[in-house]
């Protein structure tokens, strides 16, 4: 579909307390455009947005749409019947998803696209920081809030755009991109994909998008990301002293991780006030597309010392009584694996409680055995129900419960809490002293870390 964007004047967009969504409504409102939308709960970004202007239905019905917009965009999650939906093509409003109006928008700018199962996020927003310290003026559109922006959208005066791709229903397919960056790739939404072959496969066919001219920066450590190739100019980071981008000597002192980065026998020391292995992968890949794009060791170093993460990546929400509250949006095994250990390398000496609610039931069964291993480095674990993700989910599939996941824990400290208000027991009983509390998950767990640590 072919739209004159100059030509938009008002917007309606379903699901706009998304993190996708509200990013495209920020867009729009940078272009001075009208913008109105819909979600089914208020939450702290759909206040953001309200705080702007911003109206915002909280019942979704037909009788909200009417001849007035000129676009209508969509979560995907949104079924084919949905009443605003059905309205908007009814009356002849050109209608787009989320993943089909980022793809229209790549088709304007030379898009560098951040791909892969896990670091998406925290790889978009560093390397937009990046090239906004080297004056290269991006527009990026990222998953979650950040704080430099206080907002998960960035609008920039050059023709770079920088976006989150992501993989969930082979969605990153949607974007035309000159430069992708895959930061690795796991098994993950096999409600939708066959296995870890067909997963690799997708990721290869949106590596065959690129241009003759395009660029392709890959994990050289990453074993599943291997068997995706591109003819033209690939450039790999990693530990591996083969990869283009070699990084070494890591050392975590008073809260920070120092590295050095060799590049044509040139090495640069950084620092990182961040914690996890997982983050030092996700900002040198960030360094590889600022490097190509221009911009100085300077300018780099300074946009990775400054970076205080983004909303819900490992983010300091408060205190419980003595301990530390942090809130994190881990919902895959390795990211949870990955999350312990950087709480560890972080707070060496404190207790670290993961609370952790699963997200998508379909996740937690096929990965059941996966998740039952994440938690092992945790001091005490606390599992509780696993969120329902509305317009995901499959009957077939919800018959494991965290239970189940329970049962399958060789851990010598779990609780089980049906629901977060249980969970709020369970830590009353456990009565936590200068403690780590991590509250991990993709669904509203969120809620209960900010009200707990006011």
């Amino acid at each position: 579909m072919d739209i004159d964007l100059s030509k938009i004047e008002k917007v309606y967009l379903a699901g706009i307390g998304g993190i996708g969504l509200s990013g495209i409504a920020y867009y729009f409102l940078s272009q001075g455009k009208t913008v109105e939308g819909s979600d089914t709960t208020k939450s702290e970004v759909t206040k953001r947005l309200e705080d702007k202007g911003v109206f915002i239905h909280y019942k979704q019905k037909a009788d909200n749409l009417n001849n007035s917009f000129s676009l209508f965009v969509y979560t995907s999650a949104l079924p084919a019947d949905h009443p605003e939906l059905v309205a908007a093509q009814s009356l002849n409003i050109p209608c787009l998803s989320y993943f089909q109006f980022l793809g229209f928008l790549s088709k304007h700018y030379k898009t560098i696209a951040v791909t892969g199962t896990n670091g998406k996020t925290t790889t978009t927003a560093l390397l937009g920081l990046i090239l906004e310290k080297a004056g290269l003026d991006p527009t990026v559109i990222v998953g979650s809030l950040v704080p430099n922006w206080k907002s998960n959208f960035r609008l920039g005066k050059s023709d770079i755009l920088v976006v989150e791709a992501c993989e969930w229903q082979a969605h990153m397919l949607e974007l035309s991109p000159q430069t992708i960056i895959l930061t690795n790739v796991a098994e993950d939404h096999l409600d939708f994909y066959k296995d870890l072959e067909d997963i690799q496969k997708h990721f290869q066919m949106f590596v065959d998008k690129l241009p003759v001219d395009g660029v392709f920066i890959q994990n050289k450590d990453d074993y599943n990301s291997q068997v995706v190739k591109y003819s033209g100019k690939t450039l790999t980071f990693g530990q591996d002293k083969r990869a283009d981008y070699v990084f070494q000597d890591l050392e975590i002192k008073n809260g920070q991780q120092i590295f050095d980065v060799v590049h044509q026998e040139q090495k640069n020391n950084f620092i990182l006030n961040i914690p996890g292995l997982y983050n030092v992968y996700n900002a040198i890949a960030a360094l590889v597309a600022a490097d190509i794009l221009g911009a100085n060791q300077h300018q780099i170093w300074n946009a990775l010392h400054d970076f205080a993460s983004t909303w819900r990546r490992f983010e300091k929400v408060g205190l419980y009584k003595s301990n530390i509250v942090i809130s994190d949006y881990a919902h895959h095994p390795d990211a949870v694996q990955g999350l312990l250990k950087a709480a560890h390398d972080f707070y060496p000496h404190k207790k670290i409680i993961a609370i952790f609610q699963p997200h998508h039931h379909n996740r937690t069964l096929t990965l059941l055995d996966e998740f039952a291993k994440s938690f092992i480095l945790a001091d005490q674990v606390i599992i509780s129900e696993i969120y329902r993700v509305q317009g995901r989910e499959d009957k077939e599939y919800e018959q494991v419960n965290s239970q189940d996941l329970l049962n399958k824990m060789n851990h010598p400290q779990k609780y089980y809490a049906a629901n977060l208000d249980e969970v709020k027991n369970v830590l009353r009983d456990l009565n936590p002293m200068d403690a780590v509390l991590l509250f991990i998950g993709a669904g509203d767990i969120d809620n209960l870390a900010r009200e707990i640590a006011q």
